[in-house]
């Protein structure tokens, strides 16, 4: 009877679109046949990003163009090796979305997985994943930009489920 558990790597992912809670692909992130994902707390990006809603089914998108738009808000989950795979395919990565690090400001904290001394307080810098894009098409820059996304917003577009596409 070993008692060799393997460590479980757990990478922290910014999430600022339709992957929050209450949002329309929530439920993917909360799915354990997706892998592990936990809730950490909600964080804004320390640069400014063009947070845009663009294509034919509304998607949000955050354009890799920091200084421009705005500090983006959104929500911090750390998720196992099995979620980031799945988060990958999900986000078409590395073709439509690409995944790079971005520095955040922490709003709150809510995690108990972590020890008390390796929570970030309120107002530290974090470091995260997200999914933006490189590859959008020029025009998108002409669009409003967002500090935040909700799919149910006064912007009026909505967002087109994945299975409801054509």
């Amino acid at each position: 009877q070993s008692s060799f558990r393997p460590v479980i790597k757990m990478t922290q992912v910014f999430v600022y679109g339709t992957l929050k809670k209450g949002q329309p692909n929530y439920f993917r992130m909360m799915g354990s046949t997706n892998g592990k994902a936990e809730y950490c707390g909600k964080a804004h990006t320390v640069e400014k990003y063009p947070l845009v809603i663009a294509g034919p089914y509304n998607i949000p998108f955050l354009l890799n163009v920091p200084g421009s738009g705005h500090q983006v808000k959104g929500e911090i989950y750390s998720v196992d090796n099995q979620m980031l795979q799945f988060l990958d395919e999900f986000e078409g990565c590395p073709h439509m979305y690409q995944r790079t690090l971005v520095k955040l400001q922490v709003e709150d904290w809510e995690s108990k997985s972590s020890s008390p001394e390796a929570t970030p307080a309120a107002n530290s810098i974090v470091e995260a994943f997200v999914y933006n894009s490189t590859t959008y098409q020029p025009e998108w820059l002409n669009l409003p930009y967002h500090d935040k996304y909700d799919a149910y917003g006064e912007h009026g577009l909505h967002y087109t489920e994945r299975e409801a596409r054509d």
